[in-house]
């Protein structure tokens, strides 16, 4: 027999799901049977699955060792070693300024990520166990691209996880980018389009007019300053789609620097040569955080900024401890 007590990460979810985070290898048919035959109680009563946890909540298996051995299994992928950039951590979320090269999340089984690198911090600090890891995941609540460094927020707790994947999702936690443009820019201006996506090439294409599949983009950007022939852009995604700034801005004559899909290769070699810029120069460097519900309440109107990379400093010394930002 195993008994289960609730905790703060297991709370707030259907008792079948957690079961099935916990004996992961059995099918859902062989879980609702244990449910039926109240080999599987709730609070020590019979259950079906569908009521909601609270904290404290106590869960009895009633099945042998081999049984819960058999369909229960905590993998944790083994990777390198990364020490991360943290800009943040409390009990519930962790926001690290990811550099230009890694993955946020793998595409493949075989890759490494900042989701599985964030796990090995957590674990290693004690801030999470493998058993933990039966019931719970810590995860990225925001993606960016490969090349794209900056600001990530992970969820360290099941509330911190769900309550920061709403606010990026409803667009109420508030992204600033920072990226280095072709040409010189002399005003502020908000950028409307449309882009089309092809899911087999993984690029986006930009419209003036509404296309077949197409959605809808606003682009907001203000110069900051301008050095032989770039522009240091502040950029606020109105709208946030797939490779928006970088296709966005390309289409309207001023490509990210350093920008190998949707940009200009002789701006390009210019950067890599000039600056030993080798990837684009597009940065999430700030996030300001709406009011939060609890028990994030505490990070309401709180704004965190991610340090620029060497070559932004290089190009744009401005950029060196965030002075005139």
């Amino acid at each position: 027999m195993k008994t289960i007590i609730v905790n703060q990460n297991e709370a707030g979810q259907r008792l079948d799901k957690l079961l099935g985070k916990y004996l992961n290898l059995a099918g859902k048919g062989f879980l609702y049977k244990m449910l039926r035959k109240k080999n599987i109680t709730l609070n020590g009563k019979k259950c079906t699955g569908s009521e909601k946890l609270t904290q404290g909540d106590e869960i009895r298996l009633f099945l042998s060792d081999e049984t819960i051995e058999k369909f229960s299994q905590v993998t944790v992928q083994k990777v390198k070693q990364v020490k991360l950039a943290i800009v943040y951590e409390d009990a519930h979320v962790l926001l690290v300024n990811k550099p230009s090269g890694m993955l946020s999340q793998k595409a493949r089984d075989t890759d490494e990520s900042l989701v599985e690198y964030v796990t090995g911090y957590l674990l290693d600090t004690g801030a999470l166990t493998r058993e933990d890891l039966r019931s719970f995941r810590p995860s990225v609540c925001n993606r960016l691209d490969r090349n794209t460094s900056g600001l990530v927020a992970a969820g360290k707790s099941l509330a911190g996880l769900q309550i920061l994947s709403e606010m990026f999702r409803d667009r109420s936690l508030h992204k600033y980018y920072l990226c280095v443009a072709a040409g010189t820019v002399d005003k502020a201006r908000t950028i409307d389009g449309y882009l089309k996506k092809d899911a087999r090439t993984n690029q986006v294409t930009i419209h003036k007019s509404p296309a077949a599949d197409s959605s809808r983009i606003q682009t907001e950007y203000e110069p900051l300053c301008s050095r032989d022939g770039f522009t240091l852009l502040k950029v606020t995604l109105i709208t946030g789609r797939t490779h928006q700034i970088r296709a966005h801005l390309a289409f309207e004559g001023h490509p990210v620097a350093g920008d190998y899909k949707y940009g200009d290769p002789a701006v390009n070699e210019q950067v890599k040569r000039l600056y030993g810029v080798r990837s684009q120069m597009l940065h999430s460097w700030k996030l300001v955080f709406p009011q939060m519900p609890e028990p994030l309440g505490y990070l309401g109107g709180r704004s965190f900024q991610a340090p620029v990379p060497e070559e932004f400093r290089r190009m744009f010394p401005e950029t060196d401890g965030q002075v005139a930002l």
